[in-house]
Formats: structure tokens, C-alpha cells, sequence
């Protein structure tokens, strides 16, 4: 029997922590980590692995090159759409929603936290532009391990995070018989959610 609950009347930002801590307990590995889904300004899509380093009812965020193909698409076309699923629960959460930069503090502060070893990577790489040859990058993060030494690591000026802001959130925990139930949250324009049932 699953141990999360799916309660139609919950605050779904409340009921997604809920299901997220269930998950830190029972999965092997980065329970935090979602599909996310974008699409270029031509209308191509592309999804790639990312992890979900905060939410709250300003929405889910998560951090990366601005530069990279994920970052380009959504400076392109503010929108996505994140896929969290979890084997271990048989749940999954889909959420849908608008796209925000987040504030030059936030990045700051996140940075911050970062392993130094991570901070000296993200001026390291040129994500997801072509790499002659690994050795290639480890030069790179020679060159700026020791320029910064052991000073401060500040953020790369192309580096920083965004907010999926949900105008849709589903819950979805699997039944006997494929008969799942699916519960839709609708962000009105007024703070408040609405909720339907869908058919599995």
C-alpha cells in the first residue's frame, strides 16, 4: 500500500512536499529530480533531467547555465511543463506553468551553497556547446581553480536559476488494473485552486 495520501481539498503545494518527502525516504536516488520539458521559439521540444532545488506557492525552481539548450528555449518561450515521478512511491506529479528568472539574490544566495568544486565547474563549462576532448574541460577547470585559489567564487554572470510558476498541477498514484486515480489542481487568478477528477 502506497504511503502517500491524495486529498482533492489539499493546498496541492502542500500535498506535492508531502509527496516529495515520502519519496526522500523511499528512493534510491535524487527524489528531487523532474523532467523538464521546453520548447524552442520554432515550437521544438526538448526534455532533459534536472533537480528541483526549492518550491513554495511562487512555484518550483530549479538552476542552470542561462546559455545552455534548456536555458536558451526558456528565455525563447517562458513556459514548461515538469514531470516528477517516483518508481519506489508508483506516483507521479506533472506541473504546468509560465517561466520566471529568478531574483539576482536568490542565484546569489544558491550559489553560495554550492560545493566549491560545482562553483568552479559552472565557469568551467560551456554547457551544451560542442567539447573537443574531455582533458579539454578538465584544463578549463584547472585554469579556474586557480584563478579564484581559495578567495570567493562569485555566480557567472550566465549562470542562474528559474521558477516554474503552475497554472496546472496533477496528481497521479497508480491503482489495481490501471484504473489510477488522477487528481487536476487549476491555478485561478485570484490565489485560489480549483479541482477535477480525470478519468485514468
Amino acid at each position: 500500500m502506497s504511503s502517500i495520501s491524495l486529498d482533492e481539498n489539499a493546498d496541492p503545494i502542500v500535498q506535492f512536499g508531502q509527496w516529495l518527502k515520502a519519496a526522500e525516504v523511499s528512493e534510491p536516488n535524487d527524489p528531487n529530480a523532474m523532467n523538464l520539458a521546453t520548447c524552442n521559439a520554432q515550437g521544438y521540444p526538448s526534455s532533459r533531467m534536472v533537480l528541483l532545488k526549492s518550491f513554495d506557492h511562487q512555484g518550483f525552481v530549479f538552476y542552470t547555465n542561462r546559455e545552455s539548450h534548456k536555458g536558451t528555449d526558456l528565455l525563447e518561450n517562458p513556459r514548461a511543463a515538469l514531470c516528477l515521478h517516483w518508481k519506489s512511491l508508483r506516483a507521479q506529479i506533472r506541473v504546468e506553468g509560465r517561466v520566471e528568472t529568478v531574483s539576482e539574490a536568490e542565484a546569489d544566495a544558491y550559489f553560495a551553497s554550492r560545493p566549491r568544486d560545482s562553483r568552479i565547474g559552472a565557469w568551467a563549462s560551456s554547457q551544451s556547446r560542442p567539447l573537443g576532448s574531455r582533458f579539454e574541460l578538465e584544463k578549463r577547470i584547472t585554469t579556474y581553480g586557480l584563478k579564484f585559489g581559495f578567495g570567493d567564487i562569485p555566480r557567472p554572470p550566465y549562470w542562474s536559476g528559474f521558477r516554474v510558476v503552475p497554472a496546472q498541477i496533477e496528481f497521479w498514484r497508480d491503482r489495481p488494473f490501471r484504473l489510477h486515480d488522477r487528481i487536476v489542481y487549476t491555478a485561478e487568478t485570484d490565489g485560489t485552486w480549483t479541482t477535477k477528477r480525470l478519468y485514468p
